[in-house]
């Protein structure tokens, strides 16, 4: 036997002795008010005044047990339904980001694939993404969130090879379902424009393998009829160029109803035209008229809850003592005992959550430090940890604390809100620099410099009009020091190092005073112009990449 609140069970006989006490001191007062009135009334009083007492006392005792959770016991549990097994295909070759549909086709058809997800509960579902091989990302499970979480990263990167095999996944996909030794309808869905770069032939062949294995199929056709170029975006979304061929020609995609309707004919199967709203509300309509196989399962369950047990005891005690001493508001103050801190709790939250933060009221008081704790303290137990973690690290920079500061806005920087993601950024660039100026050895402030600018252009990505973002780069590219090893530019020859200024007196009269760290003009730009170098290489270089091989192989 356990109890879930062992502190509880320890509590119980004190409980118990509390509720017995105020009991009797009840019952003594009541004898006392009817021996006032009259003798014969106090001699009746008199009698059986320790059992109201004992069985108030007995039932508060129980009463305590039931709320610490006891458990014991093994029983056998059967859980029944009646599912399908349901494999989802979708195809993330390149020619899927044609926008042809609202946002690009594989967007619609991630989409759709989600709200059929949502109106499969219970089915068993499996995902296949294929290009020009196909990949099983899930096997046949119950766990939605799990085939929604690899459905939401869809993306023609994760392929490792370009193009469209249809033969592939139509077999990987017979394969996967052929093994489940369900008595259930087994379906296909596959989401594909159907443009396949592979013989036509092989993908009906292994759709007439689909009927022959009992496997339903239905073909949901995505894009337009008419041809359309491939955006190539970059990673804040903008079109940096189209998708070329070995030629470097444009590449036009559209959708190939022929091939949809010949694999769907050939395995017995469905086609959900491209036009249809409601895709998913069509596979839906379709999937209710399929078979669907009624299975139990039956697991062992340990430590059952036995707290009714208990629990029923005292009120039948509480009801015998109410109904046979009468003693209804006895009754009433030990439910107020037991039940006050249930029902006062919710009560009192609220008031005391209106009250000014720790980490807030040590701000005021001027206490940096202290603050920071407080916020991490915060963090670890609220919902808004980014938040938390955000002011933790601000309040750790004030105070000097820099490790502890870079940890917490590190934490912060992985929220999901881009505004607090900035200024969680912009802090760390911050905090590396004010660290740098106060670290002595050279190589280690060149590497906090380093960390500076890297989290200042993360956070100029994010708020690209940032005034002190910029300002703040262009101050640590500056600190930092000139790459070794001299070389040119982006000329010729490079030749060696200036020639010394001549020093006028003026400057060797300041030469022993502190100049202000100022950036002309030209430097500015000449930073701001390296920056935008780096930028195009690349962009460049990803589009290279996207254009992928050569050599007459299609990979869209």
């Amino acid at each position: 036997m356990t109890f879930d609140l062992p502190l509880l069970l320890l509590l119980a006989p004190l409980v118990a002795l509390v509720i017995g006490g105020l009991a009797w001191l009840a019952a003594r007062r009541r004898v006392r008010a009817a021996w006032a009135w009259s003798p014969d009334l106090g001699h009746a009083a008199a009698r059986g005044r320790w059992a109201g007492p004992v069985l108030i006392g007995l039932a508060g005792l129980l009463l305590a047990l039931a709320l610490a959770g006891p458990r014991w016991g093994r029983t056998n549990v059967t859980a029944r339904t009646e599912a399908l097994s349901v494999v989802l295909a979708v195809d993330i070759s390149r020619s899927m980001l044609a926008e042809d549909m609202a946002p690009n086709r594989l967007g619609r058809a991630v989409r759709e694939a989600r709200r059929l997800l949502h109106d499969l509960p219970g089915d068993r579902v499996g995902l296949i993404a294929f290009a020009g091989r196909s990949y099983i990302l899930t096997p046949l499970t119950v766990d939605e969130s799990a085939v929604r979480l690899y459905l939401d990263d869809l993306d023609p990167g994760i392929a490792s090879e370009g193009g469209t095999a249809l033969a592939d996944v139509l077999r990987q996909g017979r394969e996967l379902l052929t093994g489940t030794g369900e008595v259930s309808d087994r379906v296909l869905v596959l989401f594909t424009d159907g443009e396949g770069h592979d013989t036509l032939t092989d993908a009906v062949a292994q759709a007439r393998a689909l009927k022959s294995a009992g496997i339903r199929l239905v073909v949901v056709g995505e894009g337009g009829a008419q041809p359309v170029r491939i955006p190539l975006r970059d990673s804040a979304g903008t079109v940096v160029s189209y998708k070329l061929d070995d030629q470097g020609q444009v590449v036009l995609t559209r959708r190939e109803d022929a091939s949809l309707r010949a694999i769907a004919d050939a395995a017995d199967g469905t086609l959900v035209a491209a036009d249809v709203a409601d895709q998913a509300g069509a596979v839906r309509d379709l999937m209710r008229t399929f078979k669907r196989s009624p299975s139990a399962e039956t697991h062992a369950a340990d430590l059952i809850p036995r707290a009714w047990i208990p629990l029923l005891a005292g009120v039948l005690l509480l009801l015998a003592q109410t109904f046979l001493r009468r003693t209804a508001a006895l009754v009433a103050l030990a439910g107020l005992l037991l039940g006050g801190g249930a029902v006062l709790g919710p009560l009192a939250r609220p008031l005391v959550a209106q009250g000014p933060a720790a980490g807030d009221r040590a701000l005021r008081r001027g206490d940096a430090e202290r603050a920071a704790m407080a916020y991490l303290d915060e963090a670890r137990s609220s919902t808004a940890r980014d938040t938390a973690f955000y002011n933790a690290g601000t309040a750790a920079l004030r105070a000097g604390r820099f490790e502890v500061a870079k940890g917490a806005l590190q934490e912060a920087a992985k929220s999901l809100d881009p505004g607090l993601r900035y200024r969680a950024l912009y802090n760390l660039g911050v905090a590396a620099m004010v660290e740098a100026r106060a670290v002595p050895d050279s190589g280690r402030r060149d590497a906090l410099l380093g960390e500076a600018v890297d989290h200042l252009r993360e956070a100029l990505l994010l708020a690209p009009t940032s005034a002190r973002a910029k300002w703040n780069l262009e101050l640590a590219e500056r600190r930092r020091p000139p790459p070794s090893g001299g070389g040119g530019g982006g000329g010729g020859g490079g030749g060696g190092p200036p020639p010394p200024a001549k020093a006028n007196p003026q400057t060797q009269q300041s030469r022993g005073q502190p100049q202000p760290e100022t950036l002309s003009q030209a430097q500015a730009e000449q930073i701001l112009n390296s920056m935008e170098r780096q930028e195009r290489e690349t962009r460049a270089d990803q589009i290279r990449r996207m254009q992928g091989p050569g050599g007459g192989v299609k990979d869209w």
